[in-house]
């Protein structure tokens, strides 16, 4: 007999078809901003599962219709609270396999968004091999014709290239399934392999019903290979999302009796109220998910030394100047990127050691930390703690297991082994050098860089090279973790080779993430404009790398690139005219007033989400009555209508707060339709504005 069970609290809510003779599914998901949509009946398992005895019920590379998810029937669930947390535990059981199932939802209060994963047990009395597992599968309650998918490309320099298309313009013909009376076997899948999770896709995702404004956005929180897929069936469309796959990933994981394997957790935020609203509720639970951190209080804005400034070059001479220009422009923390550790100068396969030079420092590194904490500053520093150059000394004082490994042989990848955190001996060497530098030279913040892929990963003491990088992955979290419990005041920024691992399994510990290694300050703001949709805007880092030979149009054009987000600071300020050092002290002081709101703020894209081309850019960020609106014109383009509706009939102050000592762009609200037109004024052909927007009282 078919029933359901109902889930949530007045911001969401959940409807499962449960049976004991057939699989559970979502029926519906809704939040607080819509009416429920509702299938006819849930035939989508939310748990697909795939071992090679049984496969797939009908032939395809979908993650839809698996024999054994077709068979785990329900057998229960328990609903409780835990703090902010309404928790759902389901239980699921096939028979025939003895494979049991645990899927565990929990969404925080007044939010309208989940973070689920799913657990299997083996209860049988044999061996069984996993092949496939997703922590989360559902249909979606809308016609395909009328549905939009969102996604992201991503690679180093051009990271979070966002595109919003129909569903069946690409990945999804209309291939009058009624007619044939089964399933296609097509699908639009978004795989992302080894470790830069983001390196060539980003793993949020969405769907949009144009006709009904129904919207669906996840992530899935791994910092390793993952999969997310939409395609239709017969009676819907449907959703898959999980970790790593044989398929995709060389993942195998066998599973002995008794044995246990938890996939990794995804999100999904639901709303009514189309691709905004789906943002808004997604960026509620990252505000959930994250690790308390005093940073996160703060929000302290940092400088770095590295970006087309002393790129990895840093010295005692050079140091000293930047530092000054720094904290008189107001920052808070001042970060020595690459280069810190090198006296030979081809540091790149010899770093592992993470001593500082004695060349580049003659009276020691610690004169250059100590003039930063004369300033009031936090003194940082650089670091790749995952790698081990080839020339390192290292690299022999560690056993050969300590390192990925395949087929007996260490992995190489661009002049570095990668070490393997599963052994305590790696461990040991990294919790060494980390707990040196903070304790014995007082660094308060590290800049964590990653800049090379290991591929599938290790096949030492793993059923599978991908189950090895799985494991391998986990324990860098745990190892993140022990840093954290540890030095609970240090700030962790995560960076990989700009934002190459941009994902929440990492984001949920760290405090700030660089979006890009972009050098040409024209190329950044497309980047910045779309970082809110995968990261939260106080964790998100965008270089401010204004040079004294920009004009005053250019400089401004890259402070605003910064700083509706964490104001990430380069340049060479030292050599700044008086007037110039005064632009980037008032975009700091600016900054500083409303970091604050843009800590609680949402996202809104009053021109759509931004291609990489596009000659005007735009990124709002509603605060209960009042929007910070960021406005890049590039090439020199004319006037821009943005669209602001959820200030529509509203009578509004706008106000630039940076640039004021540039002239004033010409605008007009038209409050009827919600529309801001502004105008530049002048004929440079990079420009740039930040306002802010009051509702009149």
């Amino acid at each position: 007999m078919n029933t359901s069970v109902v889930w949530g609290h007045p911001s969401l809510r959940v409807v499962l078809d449960v049976s004991p003779d057939g699989p559970v599914g979502v029926r519906s998901l809704s939040g607080g901003d819509a009416a429920t949509a509702h299938l006819p009946r849930a035939t989508q398992p939310l748990v697909e599962l795939l071992v090679p005895e049984e496969g797939r019920a009908r032939a395809s590379h979908r993650f839809s219709r698996t024999a054994v998810g077709l068979r785990l029937a329900y057998r229960g669930c328990e609903q409780h609270r835990d703090g902010v947390w309404h928790v759902l535990q389901l239980d699921l059981h096939d028979a025939r396999s003895g494979l049991s199932a645990e899927v565990f939802l929990r969404s925080a209060e007044g939010v309208s968004a989940f973070q689920v994963w799913t657990r299997v047990t083996n209860r049988g009395q044999d061996p069984r091999l996993l092949l496939g597992l997703t922590s989360f599968a559902a249909a979606f309650a809308g016609a395909v014709d009328d549905l939009d998918v969102v996604r992201a490309d991503s690679e180093w320099l051009g990271e979070s290239r966002w595109v919003r298309e129909a569903l069946r313009e690409h990945a999804v013909p209309d291939l009058r399934l009624g007619g044939h009376g089964q399933d296609g076997r097509g699908r639009l899948a978004v795989v992302s392999t080894g470790t830069w999770s983001t390196g060539s896709h980003l793993p949020t995702g969405g769907l949009i019903d144009r006709a009904g404004g129904q919207a669906w956005l996840w992530q899935i929180e791994h910092n390793g290979a993952w999969r997310w897929e939409v395609g239709e069936r017969l009676d819907e469309p449907y959703v898959a999302l999980s970790g790593p796959t044989d398929i995709d990933h060389q993942w195998q994981h066998l599973l002995r009796p008794g044995e246990s394997f938890t996939t990794v957790p995804v999100s999904v935020a639901v709303s009514g109220a189309g691709l905004e609203g789906a943002a808004a509720a997604l960026t509620a639970h990252r505000r959930m998910i994250v690790r308390p951190h005093p940073d996160r209080e703060r929000l302290p804005v940092v400088f770095n030394d590295y970006m087309n400034t002393l790129s990895g070059d840093p010295t005692t001479a050079k140091l000293l100047p930047l530092i000054d220009a720094a904290a008189s422009a107001g920052a808070e923390v001042f970060c020595i990127d690459a280069g810190w550790y090198d006296d030979g100068g081809t540091w790149w396969d010899s770093v592992g050691e993470w001593q500082p030079s004695q060349t580049r420092f003659p009276r020691g590194i610690e004169e250059v930390l100590g003039r930063i904490r004369e300033h009031g500053m936090v003194p940082g520093l650089w670091l790749e703690p995952e790698v081990i150059g080839v020339r390192s000394p290292m690299a022999d004082k560690l056993p050969a297991e300590a390192f990925l490994q395949r087929g007996g042989v260490r992995l190489v990848e661009h002049g570095r082994y990668h070490l393997d955190l599963r052994h305590p001996r790696a461990i040991a060497h990294l919790d060494q050098v980390v707990d040196r530098l903070v304790e014995e030279l007082g660094v308060g913040y590290f800049k964590l860089d990653y800049n090379i892929d290991p591929g599938a990963g290790t096949d030492l003491d793993a059923d599978s090279a991908g189950d090895g990088l799985l494991a391998c992955n986990r324990a860098h979290l745990a190892w993140l973790d022990g840093v954290l419990a540890r030095h609970p005041g240090l700030t962790l920024e995560n960076c990989a080779s700009g934002a190459m691992r941009m994902d929440y399994a990492m984001l949920s510990r760290l405090h700030l993430q660089s979006t890009s290694d972009q050098q040409d300050f024209r190329l950044y703001p497309p980047i910045a404009v779309s970082a809110p949709m995968s990261v939260l805007p106080e964790q998100s880092a965008s270089w401010a790398y204004p040079q004294p030979d920009m004009s005053d149009e250019e400089i401004a054009f890259a402070l605003c690139t910064g700083m509706l987000g964490r104001l990430y600071l380069s340049g060479h300020l030292d050599a700044m005219s008086p007037a110039q050092l005064d632009s980037v002290r008032d975009a700091v002081r600016v900054h500083k007033e409303i970091r604050a709101d843009l800590a609680r703020a949402t996202p809104v894209w009053p021109l759509g989400l931004p291609a990489w081309g596009d000659r005007h850019l735009a990124l709002g960020l509603r605060a209960a009555d009042v929007t910070y609106l960021g406005v890049w014109r590039r090439d020199g383009a004319k006037p821009v209508r943005l669209d602001l509706p959820h200030l529509a009939g509203r009578a509004v102050e706008i106000d630039v707060i940076y640039p004021r000592h540039l002239p004033d762009w010409a605008r007009d609200w038209q409050p009827g339709a919600g529309v801001l037109t502004l105008t530049p004024c002048c004929d440079e052909p990079h420009s740039a504005r930040i306002l802010r927007i009051r509702t009149a009282s």
